[in-house]
């Protein structure tokens, strides 16, 4: 393969499957290029064509899905869009699992499990694992098997904590997709994934690509519109028309796919804080609030000594229909929470500032709140921001992604620790 001019020193191929190829750059140690092709398989390359502009649209939507993963919190090898056809990616050496979550039963689970209905609905979902075996086709797996094979991958033993890190991973990968994809009125049914382990961090990070060929993908929930591979794999015969429609089923997703970056809704918390004197706690709050892409607007008002004023203020975001959540942050005597609380229908938290002197003082104002009001208290400025993100991602898919990503990395980061305890105590 050419370099390109003035970008890339493109190296030797270091790998090739049914539908890319992997180039080393030479300029750019621990990265790779990942280069789509034009061929579109099925049944471990039983079936396989030529698919004119497949390299591009599979690029495209691994591009997009990949960019949705990373700014939600997880971790990929996924770095940037190189062209219309390749992108970059850290140096990773596959664990030749693929693995498959299932949210709806078909296909070739039901052929596994006579008796159970097509379409029964998992929840939780379904989690399978397959050992990438092509002279096999690919073997399903158990979790025993996995860890009595003890692959060693990039210096990496596959053990119980790199089992689990992968499943939940999994997981929380699936059901970030899923919501994506549910703001365009689809229903993933399932997904393949692939992780790898990162040459030069030696972490595992989600690897391979997400695009066409590793989902079923049902509009309005309708198995007889899905728009992924399964039409081609159901090809009856392979002709020219067929294989158009295929494209144009690919083509529908890739640009579809885009969309699953826009957020859905717009949002909003306003800071309403006693004095300048609580600027400081409400800094705190606004920068937790951006860790999840949500925009926060600070006021100054008091509710003891000007009610027509805040409540003036209440009214200017409560007139133009953004979601918005209001955080009063007011110490000693917290009277802006109960006005607050008792005067919007939209959801009101109590974040006081504590201070050594007036601590206990500070909470209590704010706990024993009037009848009738459903004012929250909520102590550190970073949980307040989490609570009000859990508000307002009812609605913003993408602060429900980085929600969900935030809770698989926290646990991750626990089983990686205790892992590490676990082997300085031996």
């Amino acid at each position: 393969m050419a370099s390109t001019p003035g970008t890339l020193k493109i190296g030797q191929k270091l790998n090739e499957g049914k539908t890319k190829q992997i180039f080393e750059l030479v300029d750019q140690p621990g990265l790779v290029l990942v280069q789509s092709k034009d061929q579109i398989t099925a049944g471990n390359a039983v079936r396989k064509d030529q698919m004119e502009g497949k390299a591009a649209i599979a690029n495209k939507t691994t591009s997009c899905v990949f960019q949705l993963l990373q700014e939600s919190g997880i971790k990929t090898a996924f770095v940037k869009q190189h062209s219309d056809t390749a992108f970059i990616a850290a140096h990773c050496q596959m664990i030749p699992i693929e693995w498959v979550c299932r949210r709806v039963a078909t296909g070739s689970f039901l052929k596994r499990n006579p008796g159970v209905k097509e379409g029964y609905r998992f929840s939780p979902l379904k989690m399978e694992m397959f050992f990438k075996d092509d002279a096999n086709n690919d073997p399903q797996w158990s979790e025993e098997q996995l860890l009595e094979a003890k692959l060693c991958v990039a210096g990496l033993t596959i053990g119980q904590c790199e089992v689990d890190i992968m499943s939940r991973s999994t997981v929380a990968i699936f059901e970030i997709v899923e919501k994506a994809w549910a703001t365009q009125n689809c229903t993933l049914v399932d997904m393949k994934i692939e992780f790898g382990v990162s040459v030069k961090s030696g972490e595992i990070v989600l690897a391979d690509v997400i695009d066409n060929d590793s989902w079923r993908l049902w509009p309005a929930g309708d198995g007889s519109q899905q728009k992924d591979k399964q039409v081609y794999r159901e090809l009856k015969e392979v002709t020219p028309e067929a294989m158009q429609m295929v494209k144009r089923n690919f083509e529908w997703v890739s640009e579809r796919v885009k969309l699953l970056l826009e957020p859905q809704a717009s949002s909003r918390v306003v800071l309403l804080m006693g004095s300048t004197s609580d600027v400081a706690h409400c800094e705190k709050i606004r920068k937790a609030c951006a860790s999840y892409g949500i925009p926060c607007v600070l006021r100054v008002t008091s509710a003891h000594k000007g009610p027509d004023e805040t409540l003036r203020i209440k009214a200017e975001y409560e007139g133009d229909g953004v979601p918005t959540v209001f955080v009063a942050v007011a110490g000693r005597s917290n009277g802006l929470s109960p006005v607050m609380s008792g005067n919007t229908a939209y959801p009101v938290i109590s974040c006081p500032p504590l201070t050594p002197d007036w601590g206990p003082q500070h909470v209590w104002s704010s706990l024993r709140m009037p009848s009738g009001l459903g004012c929250s208290t909520v102590l550190s400025p970073e949980a307040c921001a989490q609570f009000a993100a859990q508000i307002l991602g009812l609605r913003d898919h993408l602060v429900w992604c980085k929600l969900r990503a935030s809770m698989l990395n926290t646990w991750v980061s626990l089983r990686l620790a205790d892992k590490k305890l676990q082997a300085c105590s031996l």
